[in-house]
C-alpha cells in the first residue's frame, strides 16, 4: 500500500469523499434555495447571468486565434466535476477539477472571482488547452528554427567575406597547402625570383627548399617552345608575370635530369655567370611523366643563336669572354668551408650551353654532364649516364681516351679546351669585317662528325681551328688569339687555367680602355 505524509491512499480518498459528503450535505441544508453561480451564456435557464444549482458551478477557458476566452456554467452533482480522477481537495478551496480547462467550485458565485480567473490563466500558460495550442506552437517552432538557420548562415558569411578580403591583401595561394604557405607567408605576391632566392637561401646559393620549387613550378605557365635537343624540350614560361626558362626532359632522361638538379643545387654555385637555378620538379600530365628543370629566361638566347644572327665588336667580344672565363672559374674552384662548394668540372662546354643576358655578358649552363670533386677522398663524382660530351667540342685526351678519369685536373683542362674553341667561334664574328658564323673544323669535318672524324683531325693531324690573318693587325684580336691557342694546346699540362684566362682577359680589358 502506497503511503503519502504518513497518510495511506486508501486513507486519503475516504477522507476527502468524506469532506464532499459533508459540503454536500451542508450546502442541501443550509441552501434552500441552492447554490448561485455567474453564467454568460444565452439559455433561458440563465436569466440576469445568473443561476441556481444543486452541483458546482464551473469555469473553463479556451484560446481562439491567440485570444483567450471565458465560459462560466454550473454542472449537476453528477456530472463531470464528480469523478474521483479529476477532482481532488485543495486546503482554501472547496474543489478543482483537474480536467483541462474546467475550473469547478462551491460558493456563490466562485466561478468568477479572482481565484478562479486566476486559475485559468495558469491553465493557459501551462499550456493545459485543447490540442490548438500545442498546433499552434509547432507552427511556431519552424519559423523559429528557419531564422535560427538563417542568422547562422549570415554569421558564416560575414566570417568568410571578412576571410577572403585578408587573404587577397596577402595575395594568391598556390595549389598545395603545407608548401604555399611557406611561400607566401615568407613572400609576398610582389617579390620577384631573385628575391625570393636571396631570401630563402639566406646566402647559402643552394638553391631554394624543395617545398617552394615544387610551388613554383605547380603555377608556371608554358607559353612557346625556344629549343629542343636529345634531352627534349626547352619552353618559354611565365610565373607570376616573370619569364622563366623550363627544360622538359623526356622520361628516358631521367638520370640526367637529376644529375642536372642535383649539381645546380650545390652549396655556393650560384654565380652571376653560372645559369641561375629556381626549381625542379616532375609533373603528370595524363599521359606521362614530365620532368622540369627551371631556370632564368635570357631572350637572347645561347651563344650559338646569338653569334649566328649578330656581328660583336671588340668590347663586347672581351666581355663576353671574361664572363665565360669568370664563370668557368667559379666552377673549377672549391671553397673550402663548413658550407664549402666542391670544384666543379662542366665536361660539355660549347657556344649552345651558354647564354647571353640582356647586358651581353654570359652565363654558363647545362651542367647535367658536370661532375664533381670530393677534396676527403680525393676521387670524381662522375654521373650515372650513358650521355657524353659535344665530339665537336672534345679535347684531345677524351677522343683517344688517355685521360685519366680519376683525377678531376684532367677533367678541368678538357674543359679549358672547349673554351678555347668558344673564344674562336666569338672571335670570328668580331672586327671591321667578321667572318660569317661556322662552328670548329667545319672545314675539317661532316656537319655532325663522328668520334673518329674527330679522332682523325684533332689527334692523328694535331689541326686547330684556323686563325684568320686579320686578327694580326687588331690588338683585341690578336690578344685573344694568343689565349685561345694557350687553351687547346695538345698536351693538357700546357693548358691555362680558368682562373690565369680570366686574369688574362681582365688585362686585356685594362689595357684595351687605357688605349682608347
Amino acid at each position: 500500500m502506497v503511503v503519502f505524509n504518513n497518510v495511506t491512499m486508501d486513507t486519503f480518498h475516504r477522507r476527502k469523499w468524506l469532506l464532499l459528503l459533508i459540503t454536500i450535505v451542508w450546502r442541501k441544508l443550509d441552501l434552500v434555495n441552492g447554490l448561485k453561480c455567474y453564467c454568460n451564456s444565452d439559455s433561458p435557464s440563465c436569466p440576469n447571468s445568473t443561476c441556481e444549482t444543486d452541483g458546482f458551478c464551473y469555469a473553463s477557458t479556451t484560446l481562439e486565434n491567440g485570444i483567450q476566452k471565458y465560459s462560466y456554467h454550473y454542472r449537476v452533482l453528477a456530472l463531470r466535476c464528480m469523478n474521483t480522477s479529476q477532482a481532488f481537495y485543495r486546503e482554501g478551496y472547496p474543489i478543482i477539477c483537474t480536467q483541462p480547462r474546467y475550473y469547478c467550485c462551491f460558493k456563490d458565485y466562485c466561478n468568477s472571482d479572482e481565484i478562479s480567473q486566476e486559475i485559468l490563466d495558469t491553465m493557459v500558460h501551462t499550456s493545459i488547452l485543447e490540442p490548438g495550442t500545442s498546433a499552434t506552437a509547432w507552427q511556431v517552432v519552424p519559423w523559429l528554427m528557419g531564422l535560427m538557420v538563417l542568422g547562422v548562415c549570415a554569421a558564416i558569411s560575414f566570417w568568410w567575406a571578412k576571410r577572403s578580403g585578408k587573404v587577397k591583401e596577402r595575395g594568391s595561394r598556390p595549389l598545395y597547402p603545407a608548401e604555399e604557405s611557406l611561400c607566401e607567408t615568407r613572400h609576398p605576391i610582389t617579390a620577384t625570383i631573385r628575391d625570393m632566392i636571396e631570401l630563402t637561401t639566406s646566402g647559402s646559393g643552394s638553391g631554394l627548399p624543395l617545398l617552394v620549387q615544387r610551388s613554383i613550378a605547380r603555377q608556371i605557365q608554358l607559353v612557346d617552345i625556344i629549343g629542343k635537343g636529345r634531352f627534349g624540350e626547352v619552353w618559354r614560361g611565365r610565373w607570376r608575370g616573370e619569364n622563366v626558362a623550363v627544360k622538359i626532359f623526356s622520361s628516358r632522361e631521367e638520370c640526367s635530369w637529376f644529375r642536372e638538379a642535383e649539381i645546380y643545387q650545390t652549396v655556393m654555385l650560384r654565380h652571376e655567370n653560372i645559369l641561375g637555378f629556381i626549381a625542379a620538379d616532375n609533373k603528370d600530365n595524363g599521359t606521362w611523366t614530365q620532368l622540369w628543370l627551371i631556370t632564368d629566361y635570357h631572350e637572347n638566347g645561347s651563344l650559338f643563336d646569338f653569334l649566328t644572327s649578330r656581328t660583336i665588336d671588340s668590347n663586347t667580344l672581351i666581355k663576353m669572354s671574361l664572363s665565360i672565363a669568370t664563370g668557368l672559374a667559379h666552377l673549377h674552384m672549391d671553397i673550402v668551408g663548413t658550407k664549402g662548394k666542391p670544384a666543379i668540372a662542366h665536361r660539355d662546354l660549347k657556344s649552345k650551353n651558354i647564354l647571353v643576358k640582356s647586358n651581353l655578358t654570359c652565363v654558363i649552363g647545362d651542367l647535367g654532364l658536370a661532375v664533381r670533386h670530393n677534396v676527403a677522398s680525393d676521387s670524381v663524382d662522375v654521373p650515372s649516364t650513358n650521355r657524353v660530351g659535344t665530339k665537336r667540342y672534345m679535347a684531345p685526351e677524351v677522343l683517344d681516351e688517355s685521360m685519366d678519369s680519376r683525377q678531376f685536373d684532367p677533367y678541368k683542362r678538357s674543359d679549358v679546351y672547349s673554351f678555347g674553341l668558344v673564344l674562336w667561334e666569338m672571335a670570328r664574328r668580331c672586327g671591321v669585317m667578321p667572318d660569317e658564323y661556322q662552328p670548329p673544323y667545319y672545314d675539317c669535318v661532316p656537319p655532325d662528325p663522328s668520334l673518329d672524324d674527330m679522332r682523325r683531325v684533332v689527334c692523328l693531324e694535331k689541326r686547330r681551328p684556323n686563325v684568320p690573318n686579320r686578327w694580326h693587325s687588331d690588338i683585341v684580336l690578336s690578344a685573344i688569339s694568343k689565349v685561345m691557342k694557350e687553351c687547346w694546346y695538345q698536351n693538357p699540362a700546357a693548358r691555362l687555367t680558368a682562373l690565369r684566362i680570366k686574369k688574362t682577359l681582365a688585362n686585356i680589358d685594362t689595357a684595351d680602355h687605357i688605349k682608347l
